[in-house]
């Protein structure tokens, strides 16, 4: 996804009071594993063969915490708890080398050519992280997956056009050329942050895009139990939030950056507590 600091995975809480307690470990296991990957990918100066390696050397670490081998990587601190929830659980290992996927891809990846590109980039970076909650969940049936991805990739989306001020001195640009290209727009000007009518109206339809896979999902909150299906409602409605900021600010996320506050929470509560199933509740339209 991002860099590691603070603000980054914000539209993932773990391991909060209403995540189940005796999985509050093994998620908090699964978020280090990230956050720490996703750092070694973005942050700092090193270049990006350097990156590449040390990832590298990272994957070859999970394999062997895989296997139960001795822990003498140089994340021990990392290892020891991923490798307690890999034998307790049975984590997937393929969703968590799809993490390290979208890790690797970050160091060497720039931009995406349209849409289908760059869910696909989503699938590796972010529905990884709601099927492996789901398996801590006992949930496995093909409908919620695919409404987990949907809830996933658009939460990756919404980061991604709320950090737009943020990604383009960084030289990311993650709204798909082709879009760029439909709006009348170059790469430069987005990544230089210039504001304008045609930039906007992109933000809009990519908010849109975000929000339509967002409603998509949804309806998984009814499908996971107890107080994790709490947790989804938060945070499916935080995900909504930030786009009703964006859009209130008039999609203007090429200058400004817009975080949820207090009085959000509030608004999110109540909105979670009075989402209801739809009667035809079937099936998830194809993203």
């Amino acid at each position: 996804m991002h860099a590691v600091s603070q603000e980054h995975y914000e539209n993932f809480p773990v391991a909060s009071w209403l995540c189940p307690p005796h999985l509050r470990g093994t998620v908090m296991a699964i978020y280090g594993f990230a956050r720490t990957a996703d750092d070694i990918a973005d942050e700092g100066d090193a270049l990006p063969p350097q990156r590449m390696a040390q990832l590298q050397d990272f994957q070859r670490a999970l394999h062997g915490c895989a296997r139960g081998e001795a822990n003498d990587s140089a994340w021990p601190q990392i290892f020891a708890p991923l490798g307690q929830a890999l034998r307790t659980h049975r984590l997937p290992l393929p969703l968590l080398d799809d993490l390290l996927g979208a890790f690797m891809q970050d160091v060497v990846k720039s931009d995406y050519a349209d849409r289908s590109e760059l869910l696909d980039y989503c699938r590796r970076s972010a529905s990884p992280v709601g099927r492996l909650l789901l398996h801590l969940y006992g949930v496995d049936d093909a409908l919620s997956l695919r409404r987990s991805d949907a809830i996933c990739s658009a939460l990756q989306l919404i980061n991604f056009w709320q950090d737009l001020s943020v990604d383009g001195p960084r030289g990311r640009l993650y709204a798909p050329l082709a879009d760029l290209q439909r709006h009348g727009l170059t790469p430069q000007q987005v990544l230089q942050c210039q504001d304008s009518p045609a930039a906007r109206a992109l933000i809009r339809d990519l908010c849109t895009w975000a929000r339509t896979l967002m409603l998509e999902g949804a309806p998984l909150v009814h499908r996971v139990p107890g107080r994790a299906g709490w947790e989804l409602r938060l945070v499916v409605q935080g995900g909504l939030r930030i786009l009703e900021r964006i859009e209130r600010m008039q999609y203007d996320t090429l200058q400004h950056r817009p975080v949820i506050k207090a009085p959000d929470v509030a608004v999110m509560i109540w909105r979670a507590f009075v989402m209801r199933p739809a009667p035809t509740d079937t099936q998830v339209p194809a993203a």
